[in-house]
C-alpha cells in the first residue's frame, strides 16, 4: 500500500524537555487512524510536525513522500477551537472560503465559491450558508470548521478533538460523516473519546512521549492503562460488548 504519512526515528523536544523521543511508524492511504494520549503526552506535537509547523530535532518526516512544507495544501486541518469575535460580520461561507485562500491573497473566484459549496453540501451545511457564524451551535460551527478544511481538496484530512463540546446526536451525525468522507481520503483524529474511537477507526496511534501503533480490535485495557498510567475502561462499539 501506498504511504501517506511516515515517521522515522524522530525526535522532538522543547528546549530541554523531551516531547517525541524515537518515533517511528507508517500511516497508509486511506487509513482511518486515531491518535490517542494523555495531555502533554505530544499529541499536537505530533500533529504540527505532520503539518510541518514544528521540524524534527532528528529523524524525518515524510508526507506523501515529501516534506511537510511541500505538502501543506494536501492537509485538510480542523483545530480544537477557533477564536473569533462574535460581533465580526462574518458569514457560514465566509468562513468555508477561507480554505481556499492561497498565498495571502482574499480574492475568492467562481471556483473558489464551486469548491465551498462542494464542501458545505458533504458535511450537510448548505441551508446555513448565509447565516452568520455566531449564530451557530457547537456542533454546527464544528461542521464548519470541516467544510473549510474540505474545501482545499485534501488528501488528508486531521481533526482535533472534533467531538469536544458536542452532545450525542451531533457525535452520532458526525462519526456517519466521517465514515462517508473515509472513501475517498486519510483521516487522523485526535481525540479522548475511546468510544467514538473504536466505532469508526481501523488503527489507533498510541502517543505518550514514544509512539505505539495498534489495530482498533489489538487495543486492550493493559494498553490503555500504560498510556495513561491509570486503571481505564473500554467500551467496544465494534463488537458490541464491554471489556472491564
Amino acid at each position: 500500500m501506498q504511504e501517506a504519512i511516515k515517521f522515522n526515528e524522530v525526535n522532538f523536544s522543547y528546549d530541554t524537555a523531551v516531547v517525541l523521543e524515537d518515533v517511528s511508524f507508517v500511516i497508509n492511504r486511506g487509513d482511518f487512524i486515531s491518535i490517542l494520549g494523555p495531555n502533554g503526552g505530544g499529541k499536537t506535537t505530533l500533529a504540527k510536525l505532520m503539518l510541518g509547523l514544528y521540524t524534527p530535532n532528528s529523524g524525518k518526516v515524510l508526507i506523501h513522500e515529501k516534506s511537510p512544507v511541500q505538502t501543506r495544501d494536501i492537509i485538510g486541518y480542523v483545530p480544537q477551537y477557533s477564536l473569533f469575535d462574535p460581533n465580526f460580520p462574518v458569514s457560514v461561507m465566509d468562513v468555508v472560503l477561507m480554505g481556499r485562500i492561497n498565498n495571502f491573497s482574499i480574492k475568492y473566484s467562481k471556483r473558489d465559491k464551486i469548491h465551498a459549496d462542494k464542501a458545505m453540501e458533504s458535511v450537510g451545511i448548505n441551508d446555513l450558508k448565509a447565516k452568520p457564524y455566531s449564530d451557530l451551535s457547537g456542533g454546527q460551527r464544528q461542521r464548519v470548521l470541516i467544510a473549510r478544511a474540505l474545501a482545499t481538496d485534501p488528501q488528508i484530512l486531521l481533526l482535533d478533538e472534533p467531538t469536544a463540546n458536542v452532545d450525542a446526536a451531533v457525535e452520532y451525525k458526525m462519526s456517519a460523516m466521517l465514515s462517508k468522507l473515509q472513501k475517498t481520503m486519510t483521516i487522523l483524529l485526535i481525540t479522548h473519546d475511546l468510544g467514538f474511537v473504536s466505532e469508526l477507526v481501523n488503527k489507533v496511534v498510541c502517543v505518550n512521549k514514544k509512539v505505539h501503533i495498534h489495530p482498533t480490535t489489538g487495543i486492550t485495557e493493559e494498553h490503555i492503562r500504560e498510556l495513561y498510567n491509570d486503571n481505564m475502561r473500554i467500551v467496544r462499539h465494534d463488537i458490541k460488548e464491554e471489556c472491564i
